[in-house]
């Protein structure tokens, strides 16, 4: 059974950065879209960002482009989300999802693999 495992969470003040990883153990027998949603206190999970099988083709939400950048390692299984100038609306707790063969976009879509979540905390 393929887990992801994503770590990289923590505090920040507004305006720094933070890198989030997500390994997927052990190794999908395809080599899997993979991508991350966010939910904050109260809200509905959002998407955040997303990158296909191959590494090439990236997508972002309006919210991080610009900020926010995905890309993968494929040797080593993982995604990493480079976080820069952060806010306080980028507080939440940040899940990685995987699947094998859908691109990841909706947040209420049952994708494969999903991972346990990570905290960002963000202050003023």
């Amino acid at each position: 059974q393929v887990r992801l495992v994503e770590s990289g969470g923590g505090s920040v003040q507004a305006g720094g950065s933070l890198t989030l990883s997500c390994t997927a153990s052990p190794r999908p027998d395809r080599t899997p879209y993979m991508g991350w949603f966010r939910q904050a206190p109260g809200k509905e999970r959002e998407f955040v960002a997303a990158i296909d099988w191959s590494g090439v083709s990236r997508t972002y939400a309006d919210s991080v482009r610009g900020r926010f950048t995905i890309s993968k390692d494929g040797s080593k299984n993982t995604a990493y989300l480079q976080m820069n100038e952060l806010n306080s609306d980028d507080t939440a707790v940040y899940y990685c999802a995987a699947d094998r063969s859908r691109p990841i976009v909706r947040p209420d879509y049952p994708y494969q693999y999903w991972g346990q979540g990570t905290q960002v905390t963000v202050s003023s």
